[in-house]
């Protein structure tokens, strides 16, 4: 079974890594699509369950968690996938005996802390709990790490997205309904145990793979080559991401890392939806065309206008209808905090759907040094700006400190382009569409008065506002990609 894994693994031809990547664009964006309405369900519910303090909790402790997550892996598994050469069995048990032994290590550093960390942030019983559970994930999830490899390798995306969708839905049902039973934040833990067993469980019936144990210097040697700097790009990302998290929890508290944190997820909600999908397919698809410059020129460019066509419209659109939904559905009203948090945050999304695949076009090309300089500047302007922002100025200041950073994207955007020469004006267009569109959805809703009808109403004609000029500023070509995605989803890989 291993043998046979291994040699589906070897390089395909430019013309199948096209078709390939186009078909998992069209199957991980219809999956962003199911998984995010399943999310957005689930957080609207719970924001009408839970209080921002309890959901602050999450975020702290997620973090603590995810901040040691990132030591589970020295950047074996994105080595494996960057690989040129055929896949050897001694790579995948190599990095498999690696990747257990850190795990491992971690949960024991985790259960040593916990006593500290429960102190520090004045977490519950319930709350240390969470993190063990949130600990034990951590295990199963690196249990996950080589049959994901194999599957992405192949760009066998429509297997790959099978245990997201199962782990997703079983894990957002599950929280909803003990939240709704007043569980509070063993909601949380009840649903990250539940999450964890059936995602092992479905991807090794989709992707079996044999665990073993073993240790080859000259694939570790090779693998480290990519993985060590990869990984020390993550270690940047980790501390000014969920390092940052666990800093403000320590200075606004935990209702107000509920408004914060709320406000960034709710604004995030396009980017996951849309942007997380084309660069999970783009990542695997650059490197194969690392040779190719027009043709990589070509892709990116499609790719960028792709995310900016369906993030700018939805983000715009989100933000000014936010306040009639809130007066329609009254038990949100305690989370009107947030909304001036996700006006200010938008500055970064709109930066990210852009910069992000720019950044991930350099590491696929094998230009991660420049991709950690881009990082580390991020990483040091978030340190600055918003910790000492959100000391003077609560949540609002550090919302301003994340756009701040946002803005700074600029950089990495004319860094990708000295390698690259892909189109800039792809991701204008749709700003200028997508802005032109919220002027007419805002003046619609200054005439009507805030009722369901009302709401729909705006959300179609703007659509279709945006659609029309949309065609009008990008041409034909917006069709021509639209179709070519169609036919892609449907064909057989």
């Amino acid at each position: 079974m291993e043998n046979s894994n291994l040699d589906q693994a070897i390089e395909i031809s430019l013309e199948t890594v096209k078709k390939r990547a186009v078909r998992g664009v069209a199957i991980l964006t219809g999956r962003g699509f199911l998984l995010n309405a399943i999310t957005t369900v689930s957080q609207l519910a719970l924001l009408a369950f839970l209080e921002p303090e309890q959901i602050g909790v999450f975020y702290i402790v997620s973090a603590a968690v995810y901040f040691l997550m990132y030591f589970s892996d020295i950047g074996l598994a994105a080595a494996l996938i960057q690989k040129k050469e055929k896949l050897q069995d001694s790579d995948l048990k190599t990095t498999f005996t690696i990747q257990q032994s850190l795990v491992i290590l971690l949960i024991l550093i985790l259960f040593l802390t916990s006593s500290y960390l429960v102190r520090f942030y004045n977490l519950s019983l319930e709350g240390k709990y969470l993190l063990y559970a949130l600990g034990f994930s951590l295990f199963l999830s690196s249990l996950k790490s080589i049959p994901s490899i194999l599957l992405e390798r192949k760009l066998e995306f429509g297997k790959f997205v099978m245990p997201e969708i199962l782990e997703n839905l079983f894990y957002n049902v599950s929280l909803v309904f003990f939240a709704w039973q007043g569980m509070g934040i063993r909601s949380f833990t009840y649903a990250v145990l539940i999450r964890g067993v059936v995602g092992v469980t479905a991807i090794y019936i989709l992707q079996p793979w044999r665990p073993g144990i073993a240790f080859s210097k000259k694939s570790l040697k090779e693998l480290l080559s990519f993985g060590v700097p990869y990984q020390a790009n993550s270690l940047i990302s980790v501390v000014k991401d969920h390092g940052i998290t666990l800093l403000l929890g320590g200075i606004l508290g935990q209702a107000a890392i509920g408004f914060l944190g709320t406000a960034q997820r709710l604004t995030q909600i396009p980017l996951r939806l849309f942007m997380d999908n084309v660069t999970k397919v783009s990542f695997p698809a650059f490197s194969r065309m690392q040779e190719q410059k027009l043709e990589l020129s070509r892709v990116v460019s499609r790719s960028i206008m792709f995310i900016t066509f369906l993030v700018y419209p939805s983000l715009i659109g989100a933000l000014i209808l936010l306040p009639d939904i809130m007066i329609l559905l009254p038990k949100y009203q305690k989370w009107a905090p947030a909304l001036p948090l996700m006006w200010i945050m938008a500055v970064n999304v709109l930066f990210a759907a852009f910069a992000t695949q720019v950044t991930n076009m350099l590491t696929a090309i094998g230009k991660i040094k420049k991709t950690i300089q881009i990082t580390i500047m991020y990483t040091v302007l978030t340190i600055f700006f918003v910790p000492v922002l959100a000391y003077y100025y609560g949540a609002t200041g550090a919302a301003a400190g994340y756009a701040i950073v946002g803005l700074s994207s600029i950089v990495a955007i004319w860094i990708g382009k000295k390698y690259v020469d892909f189109s800039i004006s792809k991701a204008v267009k749709p700003i200028i569409g997508a802005t032109a569109m919220g002027v007419y959805v805002y003046v619609m809703q200054q005439l009507l008065p805030a009722t369901w009808l009302a709401l729909s109403l705006e959300i179609i004609t703007g659509g279709i506002f945006y659609m029309l000029l949309s065609y009008f500023l990008m041409g034909p070509e917006l069709l021509i990609d639209a179709k070519k995605i169609i036919n892609n989803a449907i064909k057989k890989p």
